[in-house]
């Protein structure tokens, strides 16, 4: 009998390979600074892989991909912060690098200051603090 596979990586593709880059390394992420082409990425997190692939990667073996729309994906990533006060300072440094704010920050009912954020790409990233 075979084990389960476990959950290792996250895969995003990328339409501007630098600027989603920079949008992930504003929150916190450890990506080592490469040439504009190059064909992969990765950030190791604890042994969890977060790994960016421009399109032309993706053509490279599926030449038929097409992106889905934008906000269409059931799938984000969540990354928290140290305080409430900076989800805001992210989420306005996340903007400035091509990020576009789908929900301000707020303080949800849950007890978290929360926001969403889609990445230069269109996958969206929630922020939050625990309040």
């Amino acid at each position: 009998m075979t084990s389960a596979p476990r959950l290792n990586a996250v895969g995003i593709v990328c339409d501007d390979l630098q600027t989603t880059l920079a949008f992930y390394r504003l929150l916190g992420l450890d990506i080592p600074t490469v040439p504009d082409d190059a064909p992969h990425v990765e950030a190791d997190v604890g042994g969890f892989r977060v790994m960016f692939d421009p399109v032309s990667t993706v053509y490279s073996f599926d030449p038929d991909w097409v992106r889905p729309p934008a906000g269409s994906s059931a799938m984000s990533l969540a990354f928290e912060c140290a305080s409430p006060a900076d989800v805001d300072a992210v989420v306005g440094q996340l903007a400035g690098v091509g990020g576009q704010v789908v929900r301000e920050p707020f303080d949800a009912a849950w007890g978290q200051r929360y926001a969403t954020v889609r990445d230069p790409n269109g996958n969206e990233v929630d922020v939050y603090a625990w309040a």
